[in-house]
């Protein structure tokens, strides 16, 4: 008898560019995270496309509606599963994202995107996140 397999975790992020600066997020929670820096994103939930969860996480955790474009990078691992990435940019383009789950939001520049203290999952994101801001 064969054990049914749970699928992988897919976890989206945004890469929202604005002209030539890329939104960042620092986190609130939990303890051993805060006050390091992310991409928006999370699960994609069942019956759900990789777009339409890049679209509601960025609705949920920014208040923002957002069009999601190509990928961005590699898939990165994750202890249960991938994070994978989409550039993305903001369907209104003179709206404000707000920190509505996290501390603060920050529009970042190439040069500085090697700066932030970012998630080890995120950090290994930045060579491909400096090439889509060169673009």
């Amino acid at each position: 008898m064969s054990v049914a397999r749970s699928p992988r975790l897919l976890v989206v992020g945004a890469a929202i560019v604005r002209r030539t600066r890329l939104l960042a997020q620092q986190r609130r929670y939990p303890a051993e995270a805060a006050g390091r820096w992310e991409l928006p994103g999370g699960r994609v939930e069942a019956g759900e496309t990789e777009h339409e969860a890049v679209v509601r996480e960025c609705r949920e955790e920014l208040g923002i509606t957002v069009l999601p474009a190509q990928r961005v990078g590699a898939d990165v691992a994750l202890p249960e599963g991938v994070l994978r990435v989409y550039a993305a940019a903001l369907a209104d383009p003179v709206a404000t994202p707000r920190p509505l789950e996290h501390r603060q939001v920050r529009w970042v520049g190439r040069s500085e995107l090697a700066e932030l203290d970012w998630l080890e999952t995120d950090r290994a994101l930045v060579p491909a996140l400096e090439a889509l801001l060169r673009e």
